[in-house]
């Protein structure tokens, strides 16, 4: 028994080799799910798809800041499987700028895929989630909207994460009578491509100084919180944020 068997799940941006949403989307598949990556490239998306364990996957392309994608997308899934069960909000970019640096392009990139994109596929999803009175929806949020950035990205990328949380929280309190459910997850320091490579060693002993754990996470520790609140374990957690920060940031 998996915890999420027959349940259908889309996971956007899933197709990055070492990213947090394929790592959810492998441990998702373990527990029963059938899993929908999609990412910008098909071909990506499609390979992602077929690495899973279980042959009921599927990979499609699509872009969060198109709203005509995400509702493409979520028809295609619906013509599938007939049903659309759990949407991880995954997909998003960073940039290390300073405040100063930050120009009109960065600002619209970052908040676009980061916070219009979760906007956007869980509209896509909602209607389908409405219609069979239950569904989850987990958003991807950051220790960086919480603490004013620190570690990698720039003050926009704190501010479309800290959106992210503001989102989640409403969607959470409207959709709750549907019985749809709608957390996010602050993931703190975690060893992903978006990092790899982009740190000195300096930069990085200061980052995990600061790790009461004192080791990076991986992109499997924000997964297992990731199948919690996709699961009936939490079936009575919706407008939370869960840390997954090795004590980074405590309360």
């Amino acid at each position: 028994m998996g915890l999420l068997d027959d349940r259908i799940a889309i996971i956007t941006g899933a197709a990055s080799p070492r990213g947090l949403g394929k790592a959810t989307a492998r441990l998702f598949a373990e527990h029963g799910a059938s899993v929908v990556i999609m990412d910008l490239d098909e071909d990506q998306a499609r390979q992602a798809a077929e690495a899973l364990p279980g042959d009921t996957h599927l990979g499609l392309a699509g872009n969060v800041c198109r709203t005509e994608d995400c509702t493409r997308v979520a028809q295609a899934v619906l013509e599938r499987f007939g049903q659309i069960d759990i949407l991880v909000n995954n997909a998003g970019i960073t940039q290390p700028l300073k405040v100063m640096e930050i120009a009109p392009e960065n600002y619209e990139a970052v908040t676009d895929v980061n916070l219009r994109g979760t906007l956007y596929m869980s509209q896509a999803v909602i209607p389908a989630m409405r219609a069979r009175q239950r569904g989850s929806i987990v958003n991807m949020s950051s220790v960086s909207a919480q603490r004013g950035g620190g570690i990698f990205g720039g003050p926009h990328y704190s501010a479309a994460k800290a959106g992210v949380l503001g989102l989640t929280k409403a969607t959470a309190r409207e959709l709750a009578p549907d019985n749809i459910r709608a957390n996010a997850i602050c993931p703190g320091f975690i060893a992903t491509d978006i990092t790899a490579g982009k740190l000195t060693d300096e930069m990085r002993a200061q980052v995990l100084a600061g790790i009461p754990m004192g080791r990076a996470g991986t992109a499997e520790d924000v997964a297992g919180c990731a199948l919690f609140l996709a699961s009936d374990l939490s079936a009575y957690c919706t407008g939370s944020e869960i840390d997954v920060n090795g004590g980074s940031l405590i309360h």
